[in-house]
């Protein structure tokens, strides 16, 4: 059985709506049921799948995954919002820039882009809409702005790539951090222009921060201290060389439980239970991908499919500038049609050769392969993002999709600079 038709296959599975665990699954064991001399038999894509999630980094997902559940529980999202809002909700486009500001700090929280919309949007969109900004638009920045969640450390696609590539968690989450910055300042740029050209109802808006500014700063602080904290403690450990990356994720979840459980008081011991069973439902259909993606890497592998496309790539694409833009418009189009995960697990094999064969740093392509999916969470068809925000205001997925055009477009420029000046990456790397 050809490489081509193992893809067809898997296209097919994909296309009639086959769960993509499943789909991975079959097209690994295809090769060898149709060719008895082919390496990758069925024991050995069994063995595969078992040895793929067999990994100590790869522990730190479900932990952030669990850590990222118990602080929406515990509307941690809340306390960053009103300092945020403290500050700057006053001027043009305070409380959007807020809700993108905490966006960022929730994303160093949680890790996941989906975990952020749902947590921050749950508590600011209302309250985006109380102060007077358009539904479209309230949706549409949580939305684009929940995409930090993957890219600001500590990010699970990065883990992801990490086991895909076998480059340094601990490298990859340094480098995310000053791309996750550009975007999130790309994005408050958009959010200015916006209001300045629309307006904004200030009343309203000056309502709810004198509130704010009537509790004092104090107060405000001393209510949000231990959320600012969490992204502190987890990234301060992994930086400082006291715990890695898979540490760094327990010590989050014990610390997400103690704030909630004995200092805010948000969520209640009975609770932990109902926590813990999303956590599992969240965790188990990204575990049966990882297991069968490996095993189907693995298979590509032995048919010898990454090398074949890197030698047809780099024969046909000798301009690396042309060669960056072809790979990064193929990353936009399956960003819009695969998750995350596997689409890392499958196409960092495939890819990595091609681009260190032109130069590129392996860890600013993984920056750069991660910021092209996160593009993904707000485009059609999958746009997962777009779907857990419309579940959240009822505005249907395609009016938030197109409000959040500019928005995309904005995501894109920061691509363009992150796949071209390389030091936005490796600066601290």
């Amino acid at each position: 059985m050809s490489a081509l038709t193992v893809l067809i296959l898997f296209a097919i599975c994909l296309i009639i709506a086959i769960p993509v665990s499943i789909s991975l699954g079959i097209v690994a064991v295809l090769p060898g049921a149709f060719d008895p001399s082919f390496t990758a038999s069925a024991s050995y894509v069994i063995r595969s799948m078992v040895g793929g999630i067999d990994s100590f980094p790869l522990l730190a997902v479900p932990m952030f995954v669990l850590s990222g559940i118990i602080m929406a529980h515990g509307q941690i999202s809340k306390k960053l919002f009103d300092v945020f809002s403290y500050f700057i909700g006053k001027k043009t486009a305070g409380v959007p820039c807020a809700v993108i500001i905490t966006c960022l700090f929730y994303g160093a929280i949680s890790g996941s882009a989906p975990a952020t919309v749902a947590a921050v949007g749950s508590m600011t969109i209302p309250l985006l809409l109380e102060m007077g900004y358009d539904k479209k638009f309230s949706t549409a920045i949580v939305a684009v702005a929940g995409g930090l969640g993957v890219i600001i450390p500590p990010s699970i696609p990065f883990i992801m790539y990490a086991m895909a590539s076998g480059q340094s968690v601990s490298d990859l989450f340094i480098a995310g951090i000053v791309p996750g910055l550009l975007i999130s300042a790309l994005l408050m740029a958009y959010a200015y222009f916006h209001c300045k050209l629309v307006g904004e109802d200030k009343e309203k808006i000056n309502a709810e921060i004198n509130a704010l500014h009537a509790k004092g700063f104090g107060t405000i602080f001393k209510e949000s201290f231990f959320a600012i904290l969490s992204p502190i403690i987890v990234l301060g450990c992994i930086y400082a060389g006291i715990a890695s990356p898979t540490e760094a994720a327990v010590i989050s979840v014990f610390y997400a439980l103690i704030v909630s459980l004995f200092i805010y008081k948000t969520i209640h011991i009975r609770d932990i239970w109902n926590i813990f069973v999303e956590a599992m439902k969240t965790y188990a259909p990204i575990l049966f991908i990882l297991a069968a993606s490996t095993a189907f890497s693995r298979v590509l592998t032995l048919m010898q499919v990454p090398q074949t496309v890197s030698a047809y790539i780099l024969d046909n694409f000798t301009n690396k500038i042309i060669l960056l833009l072809v790979i990064n418009v193929f990353l936009l189009l399956v960003g819009m049609v695969m998750d995350t995960t596997p689409a890392i697990l499958i196409l960092s094999p495939i890819l990595l050769p091609i681009v260190t064969a032109v130069g590129m740093n392996p860890v600013h392509f993984g920056i750069m392969m991660v910021v092209n999916l996160a593009i993904g969470f707000v485009t059609p068809p999958i746009g997962v993002n777009l779907f857990v925000a419309s579940s959240l205001t009822d505005v249907p997925v395609v009016d938030i999709a197109v409000k959040a055009m500019p928005m995309i477009f904005m995501f894109i420029i920061a691509l363009l600079l992150i796949t071209f000046i390389p030091g936005i990456s490796l600066v601290f790397v």
